[in-house]
């Protein structure tokens, strides 16, 4: 007969999922799933297309909300059951699949933990990622492009819809920028602590003589506003310009000028778009970025918290917030949060959890006066 006791950590769990329950509050969410669900069934729902697809988007981000919560208890349960099992029966793989459940819900309450942090008033909403070139020549715009593959890795591995937007590529290699949407349930909330300039140092690729090179890339991420916070933009503050959409090189990709530019001419705010083929959608697609980025300086400014959430970001020495270094050792540091792991592969694959849970923490500390 064992003796498996892992009744202290169990009861931790227990008491920290009580109180997530408490924030979250299940009878709130389950009734906004009510009366989400009676509106996706209206017969003539999709008669306004973009209103139906925002009702049957937030009727899954709840659903999922809830069911991820219903999975977590349920998982307790069974661990309990499992543990007595493996002490009954002295089963030593039953007891090593206990403590690998355990570890596993440790991890998933530690997730939901961050998750009730993120209340602030654009926290719940998707994000738009914008990814820049900054100092450093070739090596900036290949990192660029790397720390677009890693956002996007990250998407796919917790399995949120992401959609590019635009890319502008560099001549010799990489990236000059990229703009991309996350939809998924706290997107905006999430990805904001990863804002600010990131800095790489490595033996440079594009160097002859393998000198070291440090070079930067700025991101910038904004809430996608709700089409119900509408913002008024006159005709004659933009200019619309159609283009060709590219890849790599310079190929063509679109037969057609399908691809556009909006300027904001009185703040200078530029969106691009050519995911899409047709310029229609591709204008619709950019607009709804665009607002989103004027309704956010706007608010910004009624509040006096301007830069606040974009910030000012230059992408140069002197105001990085995450060092990846892979010369002369291998290493990737927050240097607001001070977390840091040793493998900055699995960063670039998409392993970006613990920089963004330790941001969260990080950004609700009280501030000292």
């Amino acid at each position: 007969m064992l003796d498996l006791d892992l009744s202290a950590q169990i009861a931790s769990i227990r008491a920290t999922f009580q109180d997530i329950r408490e924030v979250v509050d299940l009878d709130a969410l389950r009734a906004d799933i009510a009366d989400l669900s009676a509106q996706a069934g209206v017969p003539d729902l999709w008669d306004d297309t973009e209103k139906a697809q925002e009702i049957t988007s937030a009727l899954s981000h709840r659903q999922s909300e809830l069911a991820r919560i219903v999975a977590i208890e349920q998982q307790l349960d069974d661990l309990e059951v499992l543990i007595e099992l493996a002490n009954a029966e002295g089963d030593e793989d039953s007891a090593a699949e206990a403590r690998t459940e355990l570890a596993d819900l440790q991890k998933q309450i530690g997730s939901l933990e961050v998750q009730t942090l993120l209340n602030g008033e654009y926290d719940p909403l998707p994000a738009v990622v914008t990814i820049r070139a900054g100092a450093g020549g070739v090596d900036a715009a290949d990192f660029a492009d790397m720390l677009f593959r890693m956002y996007l890795r990250w998407a796919e591995q917790h399995k949120y819809k992401a959609t590019v937007l635009d890319t502008s590529y560099a001549e010799e290699a990489g990236i000059k920028s990229a703009t991309f949407e996350i939809d998924a349930p706290y997107a905006f909330g999430t990805l904001s602590v990863e804002a600010g300039t990131h800095r790489l140092v490595r033996m440079s690729p594009f160097n002859s003589a393998g000198k070291r090179q440090t070079s930067f890339a700025a991101v910038e991420v904004v809430p996608l506003m709700a089409e119900t916070e509408e913002v008024d933009i006159p005709d004659n503050d933009i200019r619309v310009d159609v283009f060709r959409s590219s890849g790599p090189g310079g190929q063509s990709v679109n037969t057609t000028d399908s691809a556009v530019r909006i300027t904001h001419l009185p703040t200078g705010i530029v969106v691009s778009c050519q995911n899409e083929k047709s310029q229609i959608q591709n204008r619709a697609a950019a607009m709804r970025v665009l607002k989103s980025r004027l309704l956010l300086v706007q608010r910004e400014q009624e509040n006096a918290k301007k830069k606040e959430l974009a910030g000012n970001i230059t992408a140069s020495w002197g105001d990085q917030m995450r060092s990846y270094v892979l010369a002369p050792y291998q290493m990737v540091k927050d240097l607001r949060t001070d977390f840091e792991v040793n493998n900055p592969q699995n960063v670039f694959d998409g392993d970006l959890d613990g920089f963004i849970a330790a941001g969260i923490r990080w950004r609700k500390q009280p501030v000292d006066n």
